[in-house]
């Protein structure tokens, strides 16, 4: 048997070389292409960290604003430049609520909830247990 022709082998050298070179260059656009999608969203988190950043320092300076004014001593001046002539509550008139207001007001709103519960299963809870609550607050911070 014959050998093939040189030049079929070098056709097909070249063939590999210039698949080589599209496949390697395709690679390329695509890393380049992720790169950019990459640096696209480290610009949109950074611009909405900045706004993050910027809505808290002005929820600080309105908090502080509202300490300011619900200040004791801020609030006699207003009332002496005011003339409104009030006076400050005696102790008689201070009523004081013991343990949380967040609970009572959870079971004063779904008083009417509870109590059919407790026509049907009696003056405790399920199992014997008193009702509970759990209150879950959120904050930004």
């Amino acid at each position: 048997m014959r050998p093939p022709p040189a030049r079929a082998f070098v056709g097909q050298l070249v063939a590999l070389t210039l698949l080589l070179l599209v496949f390697s260059g395709s690679l390329g656009l695509g890393a380049v292409w992720v790169r950019q999608g990459i640096s696209g969203a480290a610009n949109r988190s950074h611009v909405l960290e900045n706004k993050i950043a910027d809505v808290e320092r002005r929820l600080d300076e309105v908090n502080a604003e509202v300490a300011a004014a619900l200040n004791p001593s801020a609030l006699l001046r207003q009332n002496e430049t005011m003339q409104l002539a009030l006076v400050t509550p005696s102790e008689s008139q201070i009523r004081r609520v013991e343990g949380s207001v967040e609970l009572r007001l959870a079971s004063k709103r779904n008083r009417e909830i509870f109590d059919g519960a407790s026509d049907r299963l009696g003056s405790e809870g399920v199992g014997g247990k008193p009702y509970t609550f759990k209150i879950i607050t959120a904050s930004l911070r």
